[in-house]
């Protein structure tokens, strides 16, 4: 069995369930809760654990005082305090009365809080080439004046586009949505959501009428079974992997499925660990759905009343039972029958769907086939019955529109949703694009490389130090590029104009987590230099532009974060996301779930209890789309299925794409980062090598001529890597290259080797995974061996691999860490 110690400190908080009055009082509504004792009303079983990190020879009577804020490594889950001393953070700690984290800090926090070289200071402008400081002044006239040229062109409104990072307070991401979306009219809105949170929120949408998670991580208290689909919770969300770790060394521990692949924390701890081919998702989860009807183990009443599509759903997976869904993942059969057997006698089921669903082939298809398992059994809308899309961060682009789709979870093709946002802000409906989909992040950085973008203003992220290519695109003279950010990224070095923004702990707002907690962020400390909030600079572009309604008044009336979170509360009355009851003064006291109405002091903590779900005609978030084509239905379609507020049964076939290995390309790769580097000095050479590493198994590398520390060729159709080859656990037939301490030059040619496809209905890229030949290039022993490992890395380091396609991929950048004994 796994080592569980997971905190260095080697504290473990081990709990049991709830008892049946905590149990009966978590079922109740919010209002009804709000009549019972506090600690029976917001109990939970989680010991508290408060940890605390502060500079050498800080203590924490020397604190001057404590700032509220949300970790900024994690997700926007956990609630931390921020240590302040001689106007500067000099710590941090975990807020004992959270309710996701217990007084946890996620242990990406433990040095975050530390300050970073190269902030921005002051404004940047290029001028000959070169970018130079600037006064505030001087940089909004570029930016105001080359936005006026472009709008006053033919179809201006689609010359200006917005990319934005998960990293901006939900008052931030409205406040750009408004700005986009009624004071310039562009479609042209999105950001690194699209790269992590796209596909669970299309499969939320396309299962339930609309994004949101419908549970909350109380439910890991409840549960009877845990199954983590598709990722490693230790590396992504090691909070919530505590509180799993310390159920199950509990009394009554949760059983556990994990799919995923192996030498990951959550496959060691496993009872039943389905290592499958990559790309074969949606296989297992037929087999699974296949499983469960065909040995009784569905709520039969629940489908009936509760949901449309079984019928479509059986015809689909009864083609898949057990032994085929083993051959196709590449999985002993009993091991799929024995997770069907969890699946189906739980009577308490949470499960997690991560990365290696959400960014794999098929990727939303997938991740409907996992909520397809929790509307059979019924498993929603009560404690311990928890299901999470964990695609990423960036709940509040999504939801504050910032991030494709329109503010409060509307629909761009209901009318009625455009009317109501047109009200709301007194724009002419016909300013608002509503005309089709709203513009996906690659195909924003498409019409940029075209010509058609003229202005692309970028907020918060560094797209260039992950995305191959990208300098390509941003060097182009007849594009104009703002960069918004606290450092000198990557991005900024090609920017037109360099914005300094206010960094972590230095601007107040808020935050959701992925049980939808909103929490709220204090400012601790002031920026450094001229440094501004991205709130100030977007309201500053705002007025500097003369946005107006069509009554002559401000579009953008709101002066702060907290009259920006009312506005933005308005915005959310009577939509699944509702805020209207949440205030800055009782985030104060602690996070608050959406939706929450005025009446409720602690919001909704479950979605769809009693199977009433958000796909009404008039409120649903989408109309839906082919799961295979990505099509979008109209409304009229969509009204003749009639769901009355029921949810969808989605079947999907089983489609091999570029991540399934054939003949030609027998070996599947994937990537993988962990929270440990593995030593990588190998047996017989004496010293630490360059150049990144491939874990290889012992089966396919005997079969190959390959041993431990040769260097091997990987050939994709996209290109070529060399690395050296490690014999390890990893399942025959893949070959995984872990990026920790490889350097970006490495990291980017490996997502460039691993570029397949984009998701049919969420649009995201898939990186995941791609079908490979594996060559040996240098025998272990060999005097040619570390300079042929060294010539690796240097022409990574230049940006040179063995094929042109590749090149620009991975440009810059410095060349690989050496290796490192741990």
């Amino acid at each position: 069995m796994l080592d569980r110690i997971a905190d260095p400190r080697g504290r473990r908080t081990p709990y049991g369930p709830p008892d049946a009055v905590e149990r009966l009082a978590a079922a109740l509504p919010s209002h009804m809760r709000d009549a019972l004792p506090s600690v029976i009303r917001l109990g939970s079983p989680w010991p508290v654990r408060v940890d605390v990190f502060l500079e050498d020879g800080l203590t924490e009577q020397q604190v001057e005082h404590w700032a509220r804020a949300v970790s900024a490594a994690g997700w926007g889950d956990n609630a931390i305090d921020l240590a302040v001393r001689g106007g500067r953070v000099a710590g941090v700690r975990g807020r004992a009365g959270d309710r996701v984290n217990h007084g946890r800090l996620d242990p990406r926090e433990w040095h975050a809080w530390q300050p970073r070289a190269g902030r921005l200071t002051r404004p940047l402008v290029r001028e000959d080439g070169r970018l130079v400081e600037a006064t505030w002044e001087a940089a909004m006239d570029r930016v105001v004046a080359r936005s006026r040229e472009l709008l006053a062109r033919p179809g201006g409104w689609g010359r200006l586009a917005f990319h934005t990072g998960t990293r901006l307070f939900l008052e931030e991401h409205y406040t750009l949505a408004v700005i986009g979306k009624a004071g310039i009219g562009t479609p042209h809105m999105d950001g690194d959501t699209r790269w992590g949170a796209a596909a669970a929120a299309a499969a939320l949408a396309a299962s339930f009428g609309a994004d949101g998670q419908p549970g909350s991580y109380t439910d890991v208290d409840h549960c009877d079974a845990l199954a983590l689909w598709g990722h490693d919770c230790a590396a992504t969300h090691p909070v919530l992997w505590e509180r799993m770790l310390d159920r199950r060394l509990g009394p009554g521990p949760p059983a556990m499925i994990v799919v995923g692949p192996e030498g990951t924390a959550a496959a060691g701890e496993a009872d039943v660990h389905l290592d499958v081919r990559p790309g074969t998702n949606v296989a297992l989860l037929n087999g699974l759905l296949h499983e469960l009807i065909a040995g009784g183990w569905h709520d039969a009443a629940y489908v009936a009343a509760h949901t449309v599509g079984f019928e479509h759903l059986w015809r689909t997976v009864e083609a898949y039972p057990a032994k085929r869904a083993a051959e196709i993942c590449g999985v002993p059969v009993a091991l799929i029958e024995q997770a069907a057997e969890i699946l189906g006698a739980a009577e308490r089921l949470v499960s997690t769907v991560g990365r290696d669903f959400l960014g794999s082939n098929q990727a939303t298809a997938a991740a409907c086939q996992v909520n397809n398992v929790h509307l059979l059994r019924g498993m929603l809308g009560r404690p311990g019955a928890g299901l999470f899309q964990l695609g990423g961060p960036g709940c509040d682009a999504l939801e504050a529109g910032s991030a494709a789709d329109l503010p409060g979870l509307r629909n761009w093709a209901d009318t009625g949703h455009v009317r109501e946002l047109a009200d709301l802000w007194n724009v002419d409906p016909a300013v608002i694009p509503h005309w089709g989909p709203a513009t996906h992040a690659g195909q924003i950085l498409r019409y940029a490389e075209e010509g058609s973008v003229g202005l692309l203003w970028i907020t918060a992220s560094d797209p260039a130090a992950t995305m191959p290519g990208l300098g390509r695109i941003l060097g182009r003279e007849d594009l104009f590029v703002v960069v918004q950010d606290p450092y000198l990224t990557e991005t900024a070095r090609l920017a037109d104009v360099v914005l300094p923004a206010a960094a972590w702990g230095e601007r107040t707002g808020t935050v959701t987590g992925a049980d939808r907690t909103v929490h709220l962020c204090e400012k601790a400390v002031e920026p450094p230099g001229e440094a501004r909030t991205d709130l100030d600079i977007l309201l500053d572009y705002a007025r500097r532009m003369d946005l107006r309604d069509r009554d002559g008044r401000p579009l953008v009336h709101w002066t702060d974060a907290e009259s920006a979170f009312e506005a933005w509360k308005a915005c959310t009355r009577g939509r699944p996301c509702d805020h209207t009851g949440i205030t800055y003064e009782r985030l104060r006291a602690g996070g608050v779930q959406w939706p929450c109405a005025p009446s409720s002091s602690q919001g909704v903590e479950r979605l769809y209890a009693g199977g009433r779900f958000a796909t009404g005609p008039g409120h649903c978030q989408t109309f839906g789309a082919d799961l295979a084509t990505g099509a979008e239905y109209g409304e009229e379609r969509y009204r003749t299925v009639d769901p009355g507020g029921r949810a969808f049964l989605h079947a999907a076939e089983f489609e091999p794409s570029a991540e399934v290995a054939d003949d030609e390309h027998p070996l599947v790769l994937t990537t993988r980062r962990a929270l440990r580097r593995f030593p990588a000095r190998l047996a017989r050479l004496g010293d630490t090598l360059p150049g990144p590493c491939l874990e290889v198994h012992p089966g396919d590398a005997a079969a190959l001529g390959v041993e431990g520390g040769d260097l091997v060729r990987v050939e994709s159709p996209l290109g070529v890597l060399e690395a050296v080859a490690r014999l390890s656990g990893v399942r025959p037939g893949a070959v995984v290259l872990l990026l920790d301490g490889q350097g970006e030059a490495v990291t980017r040619t490996a997502e460039e080797l691993t570029l397949t496809a984009w998701d049919a209905v969420s649009r995201r890229p898939l990186r995941t995974a791609v079908a490979v030949r594996l060559v040996r290039a240098g025998r272990r022993g060999d005097a040619s061996l570390e300079e042929g490992l060294c010539s690796a890395a240097a022409r990574l380091g230049r940006g040179v691999t063995a094929r042109p396609e590749v090149t620009a991929a991975a440009g810059g950048g410095e060349a690989p860490e050496r290796y490192e004994e741990v």
